[in-house]
C-alpha cells in the first residue's frame, strides 16, 4: 500500500479503498484506491477536522475526487440528525442543485459521428441554449416565482408534455414553505429572469457521447434503454444567478447569526446555523427553490437541446431522457432509523436495487448515476450498490480538480491542450470555440484521472460501471 505522505495521524484501512483518520475533532472517511488515497493534499485534512468542529456530526466523509473548496472540500458527505444538527451552505455549496443530466438518442454514434455532421449537431445547440454568460433565453411564457415554487410542475404544459421527462428525475418538486420567498431581496428575480434554460459558464457543459457497454451490463442497460455505441447527449448545469443569490444572502445572514452567538471557526468561509434555528430553516426551505430551479434548467436546456437535434437532422424525433440527479445539496433522509439531513458537495447519490427512495422507473435496479470525466476525457454512467450503505450512499461527481485555474494556465500549454483533443485527427472532440485558449482552465490536464477515480468507487463497492461515456464533441459557455 502508498503510504500517505500528506496525513500525519492516524488512520485504519478498512480494506476496499476505505480509510478512516482520525483527527482532532472527529473521524473523516476516505473512499480512494491507494494511488489516489496518497495523492490527497494536507489541506483536505485541516478543512475536514474543521468542518468536525460543527457539533453533534453523525458522519463525514470524502468520496475519491476530494479537492479543497470554500469552506468545505468538493467530493465532501456530512450528515447531521435532523433534531439537534446544523445545516452548511458551505456544505451545499455556492451552485446549488448542480448536477448532471443524461438524454438517449436513437442513433448509433456511427451514423452521426462524421466531423460535418457533428459541428452541425454543435452550432444547432449554441442557437437553442445559450452559452454566452450575459446572453438570456426567450422563454418569456415562463414564469421563475412558479418554477422555483413548483420546479417542473411550475413550467408552461407544452414544455413537459412527455411525461418521461418528469418522471425519470430525482426530484422533478422540492416542497417547502413558500412564505419564505418573501426574505429574498426583490433584485434576485431580475437576474435569474432569462436564465431558465442557459447553460452557465466553468465546468458547466453539454456533451455528445458514445456509450460503451461491458458485456455482464448489457442486460441493464438495455433496461434503461441502452445500447453498445448509442449516441447520448450529458448536460452539467445548476441553479445560476437564483442559487448564487440564495447562497450569498444566506451566508451574509448565517454569519451574522454566529456572531451573535459567540460561535466562530478556524476557516471564516465555513457558515453553518442548527437546523431548528430560525436561519437554518430559512436557508433549507430557500435552499428548496434553487434545487426546484436547477431542476427546471436542466429541464429546459435539453428541451433545447431536442430542439437543435430537430432543426439540425431534419427529423421531429424524441430524446427520452435517462436521468436527472444533483451533487450539491442537503437533503432529509431516512438513515440508521432515524430522520438525518445528508450534504452532498460534489457528491452523487447512488440508491441500490430496492431502495424505497428510488423513482418509480428505477425501483428494480436502482438508478442511473451519472459521473462527469473532463474535456477529453471518458464520462461514465454508474449503478449504486447495497454496500453504498457504509458511505449513505454517496459516491464521487466526477473527475476532481486536480490543480486550480491558475495554476493550469500557468503550467498547461494550449498545445498540451490541443493533443489531448486530437486536434487534426479524424478522432478529433469538436468543441464550440474558435481557440482552446479561452477554456484553458478547463482542459483535462486540470482533472485528476478519472479513471482512477472510478477504479476506486468500484473497489470501495459503492457503485459498478454500466456505461463508459465517449466524448464526441462538447459544448461550454463563452
Amino acid at each position: 500500500m502508498q503510504k500517505n505522505l500528506q496525513f500525519k495521524g492516524h488512520y485504519v484501512h478498512h480494506g476496499k479503498n476505505h480509510h478512516e483518520c482520525e483527527l482532532e475533532h472527529g473521524k473523516v472517511h476516505v473512499f480512494a484506491n491507494d494511488d489516489v488515497f496518497g495523492s490527497f493534499e494536507a489541506g483536505v485534512y485541516t478543512m475536514a477536522d474543521n468542518n468536525l468542529r460543527i457539533p453533534r456530526n453523525q458522519y463525514f466523509s470524502y468520496t475519491p475526487d476530494a479537492h479543497i473548496g470554500v469552506g468545505t472540500c468538493i467530493g465532501t458527505t456530512a450528515v447531521w440528525r435532523m433534531s439537534d444538527g446544523f445545516v452548511s451552505p458551505s456544505i451545499v455549496g455556492s451552485d446549488i442543485g448542480c448536477g448532471m443530466r443524461v438524454h438517449l438518442t436513437p442513433y448509433h454514434s456511427s451514423e452521426l459521428s462524421h466531423k460535418d455532421t457533428l459541428k452541425k449537431l454543435v452550432d444547432a445547440i449554441g442557437r437553442f441554449v445559450p452559452t454566452n454568460e450575459i446572453t438570456n433565453t426567450n422563454y418569456s411564457d415562463i414564469d421563475i416565482l412558479e418554477v422555483v415554487r413548483y420546479g417542473l410542475s411550475g413550467l408552461p404544459e407544452k414544455y413537459r408534455s412527455d411525461q418521461q421527462w418528469l418522471s425519470h428525475v430525482e426530484a422533478a418538486n422540492f416542497p417547502y414553505d413558500h412564505a419564505y420567498l418573501e426574505k429574498l431581496p426583490p433584485i434576485i428575480r431580475k437576474y435569474a429572469q432569462g436564465q431558465l434554460g442557459s447553460l452557465g459558464g466553468g465546468n458547466h457543459f453539454i456533451e455528445l457521447q458514445r456509450l460503451e457497454i461491458p458485456q455482464d451490463k448489457k442486460e441493464l442497460a438495455k433496461s434503461w434503454g441502452m445500447f453498445d455505441g448509442q449516441l447520448i447527449v450529458m448536460i452539467h448545469s445548476g441553479s445560476r444567478a437564483w442559487g448564487a443569490m440564495v447562497g450569498k444572502e444566506h451566508n451574509k445572514v448565517i454569519k451574522a447569526a454566529m456572531d451573535s452567538w459567540g460561535i466562530s471557526n478556524p476557516d471564516p468561509a465555513l457558515i453553518y446555523a442548527p437546523i431548528t434555528s430560525e436561519e437554518g430553516k430559512a436557508y433549507l426551505n430557500l435552499m428548496y427553490s434553487a434545487l426546484n430551479f436547477a431542476v427546471a434548467n436542466r429541464h429546459m436546456i435539453a428541451f433545447g437541446v431536442q430542439e437543435a437535434f430537430r432543426e439540425a437532422l431534419g427529423e421531429d424525433i424524441k430524446l427520452p431522457v435517462l436521468y436527472d440527479l444533483m451533487h450539491n445539496y442537503a437533503l432529509k433522509e431516512f438513515h440508521r432509523g432515524q430522520p438525518m439531513l445528508v450534504h452532498r458537495k460534489g457528491t452523487t447519490r447512488a440508491l441500490p436495487p430496492g431502495h424505497f427512495l428510488n423513482v418509480p422507473a428505477y425501483k428494480e435496479t436502482g438508478h442511473p448515476a451519472l459521473i462527469p470525466g473532463s474535456m477529453g476525457t471518458a464520462s461514465y454512467i454508474m449503478a449504486g450498490r447495497a454496500e453504498g450503505a457504509k458511505n449513505f450512499y454517496s459516491i464521487c461527481h466526477g473527475a476532481g480538480r486536480l490543480r486550480s485555474r491558475k495554476a493550469t494556465k500557468a503550467l498547461v500549454s494550449v498545445e498540451e491542450f490541443q493533443r489531448s483533443m486530437k486536434v487534426g485527427l479524424e478522432d478529433e472532440i469538436l468543441v464550440n470555440h474558435d481557440s482552446l485558449e479561452s477554456i484553458l482552465d478547463e482542459c483535462p490536464q486540470a482533472y485528476k484521472d478519472v479513471d482512477a477515480i472510478i477504479d476506486s468507487v468500484v473497489g470501495a463497492e459503492l457503485a459498478d460501471v454500466v456505461a463508459k461515456c465517449l466524448p464526441l464533441a462538447v459544448i461550454k459557455g463563452r
